[in-house]
């Protein structure tokens, strides 16, 4: 099971006992702000996309989209969902469970800047009912983030801004 990839990988920092696993699913940000009890833009959501045939994925705050001008800018190809059937075989978890820990070898992970407005946020851990609670500098070290990108629309335009 991919949760128990994660906890091994987290465990090099001793962070694997901070996974929280749910009776109910936390596979979309709706359902995990519910389950964690905090707001939609709280949840770190990993979205995962084809580039050059490898997954790119990419950690951002749960209120924001992808900015296709950006995103473009930065891969030079158009923003492309990864099918669902090739969710798992290119990134180690199931869709709903997608996170940047304990990922295939080829996947690359990026960590969005409308994270670091939060004090913590809250990454999945390789299942639907599975996150842990993470400041930005944690989430960058678990991840061993080569630098912190800019790929969506801005979340100072939404209705809400939660710190």
């Amino acid at each position: 099971m991919s949760v128990e990839a994660v906890k091994t990988y987290l465990s090099r920092w001793g962070a694997q006992d901070r996974i929280q696993e749910f009776p109910v699913s936390s596979a979309t940000v709706t359902e995990a702000a519910a389950a964690l009890h905090c707001a939609e833009a709280h949840i770190a959501k990993t979205m995962s996309f084809l580039v050059d045939g490898k997954a790119v994925l990419i950690v951002m705050a749960g209120d924001v989209k992808t900015d296709n001008a950006k995103f473009k800018a930065r891969f030079h190809t158009k923003a492309v969902m990864l099918k669902p059937e090739e969710v798992e075989p290119l990134t180690g978890h199931p869709a709903g469970g997608v996170c940047p820990f304990a990922v295939h070898h080829q996947a690359e992970v990026y960590l969005d800047e409308s994270l670091r407005r939060f004090d913590y946020v809250y990454p999945a851990c390789g299942s639907r009912n599975s996150a842990i609670k993470l400041t930005p500098g944690e989430l960058e070290l678990f991840t061993g983030n080569p630098g912190w990108i800019d790929v969506t629309k801005s979340y100072e335009t939404a209705s809400e801004t939660v710190h």
